[in-house]
């Protein structure tokens, strides 16, 4: 059975993952690293895993359990074939790539390959992050296990069996990050229209933001519910909701969000 990860592509994604199994106990022996971004390889080999500049670096006895391919979609085309040597022998294929299909990866490396689809966000920076995955048909259940524990490491996981779904869910958790962000951005911005120092408004937006997620992950109450516990009748929550709850307020406009977002991932993966 084959041991190790292989991981292609360590930038912003790719290094919170691996942090993120450094810091879950494995052993950085077992993980090699292709990336040809120099900048990137010195602190990786600073943490004991091996970093290379190209696959042809790969040393030839390393067979890995897992290989991670975390390069943008664009670099996809260019970059799969050159890891079809490792199919076999138990290896699965994990792309976090948006809009990159499995059919491609069944193309690039063969219709009997084990691919595992992922959507992460960037929150997985931090642990945080939301990770969904699609198994082609060649997945075992022991491969699934395996690659669930390995996003685990950055973040929640859940599984899809449609990957109708993966562009959607691109829209709502992978883009979502930068919603929020803007968000916390506007938010801050309207304090200070409202007459609040800029510093101060910046904290107020972003420990609301953090405190209220925060509150709505752990309490026992859906998102709805721990609205209408905040918002007196005649009150000021009640007056800034009639303007976001209005007929061209928030929900349209998110729905507007997700639905261009979800249009470019299917356009990506066309």
């Amino acid at each position: 059975m084959a041991e190790g990860l292989l991981l292609v592509g360590c930038g912003k994604m790719g290094g919170a993952m691996l942090q993120g199994w450094l810091a879950e106990g494995t052993n950085p022996a077992t993980v090699v690293v292709v990336e040809p971004a120099e900048a990137l390889r010195a602190p990786i080999a600073e943490t004991g895993v091996k970093a290379l500049n190209g696959p042809d670096a790969i040393p030839d006895d390393f067979q890995p359990d897992c290989v991670i391919f975390a390069v943008k979609p664009q670099q996809m085309p260019d970059v799969v074939g050159d890891y079809k040597r490792f199919k076999g022998d138990g290896t699965q294929f994990l792309s976090i790539a948006a809009g990159t299909t499995i059919g491609f990866f069944e193309t690039e490396l063969g219709s009997d390959a084990a691919i595992v689809r992922t959507m992460p966000n960037t929150p997985a920076a931090v642990g945080k992050g939301m990770m969904v995955a699609c198994p082609n048909a060649n997945v075992t259940e022991a491969m699934k296990e395996r690659a669930g524990a390995l996003l685990a490491a950055v973040g929640n996981v859940a599984w899809i069996d449609d990957e109708a779904h993966m562009d959607a869910v691109t829209a709502v958790s992978g883009s979502g990050p930068a919603y929020v962000f803007h968000l916390i951005e506007t938010l801050g911005e309207a304090g200070v229209a409202a007459g609040l120092p800029e510093d101060l408004a910046k904290e107020l937006a972003l420990q609301t933001v953090y405190g209220a997620g925060a509150l709505a992950r752990d309490a026992d109450d859906d998102p709805a519910q721990l609205r209408v516990n905040v918002t007196s009748p005649g009150g000021t929550t009640a007056a800034a909701l009639e303007v976001l709850m209005g007929a061209d307020g928030l929900k349209p406009l998110m729905e507007r969000a997700v639905a261009a977002a979800t249009k470019r991932s299917r356009e990506l993966g066309s």
